[in-house]
């Protein structure tokens, strides 16, 4: 008598790709691929100097942009089917290597900024790196222009908060990304974090401060993932 075979997922069989600038990203990401992505198999590059040398120049660098159209490269040769980069502040070389690569390539921001632009007119985008803050401001103005939608963009660059971070001062990063959530809570329709790590302090927040919708990229990211990689 004949086996009846059941059905793979949709999923069963693909390989994602993802390509962090930090260690501490990977545990992150594993969490949310084994929440959203379970029939998918999951790899990782990790290359903190992308992002060192990123800030140690105060811009994203052709030197530095050629390296990550590499890690696209090497991560389509270790048999990625779909690759996401998950640092925003490396976002435009990530788009160059996307029209360079045999497979889709995606920056973790995306996702974040094409939702941002259905939801309200009047944008805040908020950083702690004015090295995050310029090109995720740029990638919701361009996702806007491409989905038709006329907005305005209000941005916030949080003085001190980053350094206060590396000096292990968390309390203090904490407490100046609160103040800033709270005065552009005020401005915006909606808030686009440029950088998940303060996501945190909006989940600490008193409801009261939580006026508008505020948006962080990773689940934002693996939800759109759900659908491209069915």
């Amino acid at each position: 008598m004949e086996k009846i075979k059941s059905s793979p997922s949709a999923n069963e069989g693909k390989t994602l790709g993802l390509v962090h600038t930090s260690a501490t990203l990977v545990p992150v990401f594993d969490e949310l691929c084994k929440k959203y992505l379970p029939g998918v198999k999951v790899f990782n590059i990790v290359d903190d100097s992308l992002i060192k040398n990123t800030i140690a120049c105060g811009e994203l660098t052709p030197q530095t942009s050629k390296r990550v159209v590499g890690y696209a490269a090497s991560a389509e040769e270790a048999g990625a089917d779909y690759i996401m980069f998950t640092c925003s502040s490396i976002g435009p070389a990530v788009e160059t290597a996307a029209t360079l690569s045999g497979v889709p390539v995606l920056r973790v921001d995306q996702p974040m900024a094409d939702k941002a632009v259905t939801i309200g007119k009047r944008i805040g985008v908020i950083a702690t790196l004015s090295t995050t803050l310029e090109p995720t401001c740029d990638l919701v103005k361009r996702r806007a222009i491409i989905a038709g939608k006329e907005i305005e963009l209000v941005s916030r660059l949080c003085n001190g908060a980053f350094e206060a971070l590396m000096s292990g001062d968390a309390q203090t990063h904490d407490t100046i990304v609160a103040a800033a959530l709270k005065q552009l809570s005020a401005e915006a329709d909606v808030i686009v974090l440029a950088q998940a790590s303060m996501a945190r302090v909006v989940a600490a927040l008193p409801e009261e401060d939580k006026k508008v919708p505020v948006l962080a990229s990773p689940p934002l990211a693996m939800e759109y993932l759900t659908t491209v990689l069915q």
